[in-house]
């Protein structure tokens, strides 16, 4: 009994003011920041690759089919944080099968199910196709038999069936900028929607968590594009690498600017809650939410890409000054997802008190197991790349 008032009251430490009895512990942690977060890097690396295929923005082509592949990667983890914080993850697969029109994550379930299947999938398919026939022609051993498979026993490399790869694949990657938007978009929704929580509730939501994506996943995409051309020991083309940073300063303006609109519109109604979230970005969220999401992860980067807009020092600098701005830029929308997640939990419905979150270093919640789900992308698309090497594409090599 002793044992038990001791655990009630070390639990009774983390309360301050007047909660409720079921907000003192947080119902959604580490996994469910991730859950956003992943989904995000898929949907802005999906539309960078876009903007190379369908609009025509040329000297992008070296990381198109890197962005690809990177969308691709990210997406088959995106939902298994999900997974591992369901009590019964065994039963994740019923969402599928039983469709619940009034459940916004059920339909997410169709809306990732058509994005990986029907988008990603099949647009990744068509572009490499004309290569895998190559490879399975000339590779040996295990590679061989995996793309005989990825061939799917269409092996036609006449130029009309080339021509309509090309076709399909230009039709598929229109059909995918609309569903990028619905993937993420949808994302904010959910929590959007979510009336209870002042925080949350914002028709702004959306729209900020769509442009939060972009932001990330074209930063990620640069990020990697610089990695792996450094191991490889390759010369980048500068050229695209500043037109990413282009795009990347572009709608990092505007992700801001919607932020800082959200912000003020808040400020301006004052209502009810406006108090305790006052108490809340000024306390518990201030270094996650001043320091690392608005400092270092956009006020810092913005001026960064500002500047390199003007002035283009040496090859070598620029291209540290795109390396660590990547970095910087990932990290804050990473906290701007914390401060949405757990931050939305942290103060009472009562608006009389506040909770702590301590994050646990092991456990199906823990910082080990975030952990393997953010390191578990970047093994599949080293994976990927040694499957499917853009570097080594017929097109790429007959540019």
């Amino acid at each position: 009994m002793e044992k038990h008032y001791d655990h009630l009251y070390s639990m009774l430490d983390q309360v301050h003011g007047y909660i409720y009895p079921n907000e003192l512990d947080l119902q959604w942690s580490l996994l469910i920041v991730l859950y956003p977060y992943i989904t995000g890097l898929v949907a802005g690396a999906f539309i960078l690759a876009s903007l190379e295929r369908v609009f025509n923005v040329k000297v992008l082509k070296p990381t198109y089919e890197l962005a690809l592949l990177t969308a691709l990667s990210f997406l088959l983890v995106a939902t298994l944080p999900l997974v591992s914080h369901l009590g019964k993850p065994q039963r994740a697969y019923e969402i599928m099968i039983t469709p619940h029109a009034n459940s916004a994550m059920a339909i997410f379930g169709f809306v990732y199910l058509w994005y990986l299947m029907v988008v990603l999938l099949l647009e990744i398919w068509f572009d490499y196709r004309r290569d895998i026939v190559l490879w399975s022609q000339q590779a040996k051993g295990f590679k061989k038999i995996l793309y005989k498979f990825l061939t799917l026993g269409v092996t036609d490399l006449s130029p009309k069936a080339i021509k309509w790869d090309d076709k399909l694949g230009y039709f598929i990657t229109v059909v995918g900028i609309p569903s990028a938007f619905l993937l993420h978009g949808y994302v904010g929704f959910i929590f959007g929607s979510i009336k209870a929580n002042p925080w949350w509730s914002t028709v702004l939501m959306p729209v900020i968590f769509l442009f939060s994506a972009m932001v990330s996943g074209i930063a990620l995409v640069m990020f990697i594009y610089i990695v792996i051309n450094y191991l490889r020991k390759k010369k980048m083309d500068m050229k695209a690498l500043d037109e990413i940073g282009k795009y990347l300063f572009y709608i990092l303006i505007l992700d801001f600017t919607l932020e800082g609109l959200d912000q003020i519109h808040r400020i301006y109604e004052a209502e009810e809650s406006f108090e305790i979230l006052s108490l809340l970005v000024n306390g518990r969220l201030y270094i996650t939410l001043f320091v690392l999401q608005i400092a270092i992860g956009t006020i810092i980067p913005l001026f960064t890409l500002a500047i390199l807009q003007f002035y283009k020092p040496l090859k070598k600098f620029r291209q540290a000054f795109y390396f660590i701005t990547s970095l910087l830029v990932l990290t804050g929308v990473f906290f701007m997802r914390w401060n949405v997640v757990i931050g939305g939990q942290l103060f009472s419905k009562s608006f009389y008190g506040f909770t702590d979150y301590k994050l646990r270093l092991v456990g199906t919640e823990g910082f080990l197991m975030s952990l393997v789900w953010m390191i578990l992308p970047f093994l599949i698309l080293a994976f990927l790349l040694w499957l499917l090497p853009p570097w080594k594409k017929y097109s790429n090599l007959n540019a």
